[in-house]
């Protein structure tokens, strides 16, 4: 009689989905980070060194990390290069660069188009504004949900369930920090149909943003301005919000949204 050594399917299971949950936390890593070597990487997720390694070399073997040889470091590889890519097209995100590049072109100001990931706000696109004073957020950016206009954007035509708990971390002395006030905030973006952010994460820049829908009508995108607030004044308010809300329904359009 044989004896079976193999671990049983729950157990393997278990263990294969750790494995999965860990390689994706590595690969996120890069979301913040243009190179890591497997002990920053195992610094940043509590993992042993030998495990961060293990998995950076099996992420190597499928492209989707590549690797200095001079250095030990790893970077997001050609394979991430072309699913990114996928992606974007699968958004119609090459398709609306000419919708985001005019907005930039009539304002004058930067341009970013982000969607939601979990309680942030990852920018997709950005198009920076030509005036020396600007707020520049590169493509893979994060910006905490509950202050940046596109993340109330999302929250108040999206789900608008938060993870975390209150209070919410401040920023400045304008962070909304709490349920109540999030939801009342909300409350006058769906009214107004876009959203401001006014130095809530960063002092001197404003933001507006609008709902990109999708064909379903939902919103899956926001698109935003940032402005220093120097050139950001009330006086703009009405200027910017049509802006913004017209390449919009532009981008929604695009989107197959009716």
């Amino acid at each position: 009689m044989t004896t079976d050594t193999s671990e049983p399917t729950a157990a393997r299971s278990r263990t294969g989905t750790q494995s999965v949950d860990r390689a994706i936390a590595i690969l996120r890593c890069f979301e913040r980070a243009p190179s890591l070597t497997p002990t920053q990487a195992a610094h940043r997720l509590d993992l042993t060194v030998s495990t961060a390694h293990r998995l950076m070399r099996a992420l190597h073997e499928t492209g989707l990390l590549g690797r200095d040889p001079a250095t030990e470091s790893y970077h997001l590889g050609a394979t991430a290069a072309v699913l990114g890519r996928i992606a974007l097209e699968r958004l119609g995100a090459t398709a609306m660069q000419p919708a985001l590049e005019a907005l930039r072109d009539e304002t004058g100001e930067s341009v970013t188009l982000g969607v939601r990931s979990g309680d942030e706000v990852a920018v997709l696109m950005q198009f920076p504004s030509p005036q020396p004073l600007r707020y520049d957020q590169q493509p893979g950016a994060r910006n905490p949900i509950h202050v940046c206009s596109m993340g109330k954007t999302l929250l108040a035509f999206g789900d608008p369930a938060l993870l975390a708990p209150e209070p919410y971390p401040r920023y400045t002395d304008a962070t909304i920090t709490t349920r109540a006030g999030l939801d009342a905030e909300l409350a006058r973006v769906r009214e107004r149909g876009y959203a401001l952010a006014d130095q809530e994460r960063v002092l001197g820049v404003r933001a507006i943003a609008a709902p990109v829908r999708d064909a379903s009508g939902g919103v899956f995108a926001a698109v935003a301005l940032q402005v220093p607030s120097v050139r950001f004044g009330d006086d703009r308010l009405e200027e910017l919000a049509a802006a913004v809300t017209g390449a919009a329904d532009r981008l929604s359009a695009l989107a197959g949204a009716v």
